[in-house]
């Protein structure tokens, strides 16, 4: 007996165009390649040019652009030289910083603060004329809030405070829809960098308590933000994509 046909889904994003501004490697590269599965046009950008060059040759980037997200006067002149309206824009780019008190370097720590909080309301500012209405601003930071440790502080400052910044983006800038991704631990190679020696014991911790049994990879967040992009229900809020981590009680508790 002949097997049935199997239907064909259609793509979410078919004839939109995404930018994704830290999308040369992780979570940026992999939302850049599920958006452009979808059939959308793709526009990245990074720091560095040559591997950004690879990025946009893998995933078929329409276009790139090389500067620093944290510049305010290159931020400006990115989306000034953008060709027309976009649908959707994705912000990876940032670093994070962990130190104790006695170890802090305070210049750091403001600069990692600044990155976190301040970006979003440049992006916002120049994104507000060139985002289409019902479109998507969609931006990340984790979820060092819930669990105070040591050397937790300014991850934790810029995760408690994002989700109020989104929420009056969102205001502020409607009929553009404005949300934000919190993540647990991601395996990418931010992650890598953070961890060190120490990423096969953190990789392996994880898949022994975590609910889901694995860790969460760069494709799940990419699932999660394109899912943001084509529900246009949704605005000024955070989703949390941890694996269950936020419910497994800490060590010692």
């Amino acid at each position: 007996m002949p097997s049935a046909p199997v239907a064909q889904r259609e793509p979410e994003l078919p004839g939109q165009t995404v930018v994704v501004i830290g999308g040369s490697s992780g979570i940026g590269l992999e939302t850049a390649r599920r958006a452009r599965a979808e059939g959308a046009d793709v526009i990245i950008t990074g720091r560095d040019h040559e591997r950004l060059q690879a990025a946009a040759t893998e995933v078929g980037a329409r276009s790139t652009a090389a500067f620093d997200a944290t510049d305010p006067e290159a931020l400006e002149r990115f989306f000034e030289t953008l060709p027309q309206q976009v649908d959707h824009l994705m912000v990876t780019a940032g670093s994070q910083y962990y130190a104790t008190l006695a170890e802090m370097d305070f210049a750091r720590a403001r600069s990692v603060l600044d990155e976190h909080l301040l970006v979003p309301l440049y992006i916002g500012r120049d994104a507000a004329g060139r985002v289409r209405p019902g479109g998507t601003l969609l931006f990340m930071t984790g979820t060092d809030a819930r669990r105070p440790a040591p050397g937790n502080a300014i991850a934790a400052v810029q995760a408690a405070a994002l989700p109020a910044l989104i929420a009056n983006l969102a205001v502020e800038l409607a009929p553009v829809r404005v949300n934000l991704i919190a993540a647990g631990f991601v395996d990418t190679p931010l992650s890598a960098s953070l961890l060190g020696g120490e990423l096969d014991k953190r990789r392996d911790q994880l898949r022994a308590t975590l609910p889901i049994r694995r860790v969460v990879e760069p494709a799940d967040v990419a699932a999660l933000a394109v899912q943001i992009m084509t529900n246009t229900a949704l605005t000024g809020a955070t989703y949390d994509i941890d694996g269950g981590q936020q419910i497994v009680p800490a060590a010692g508790g």
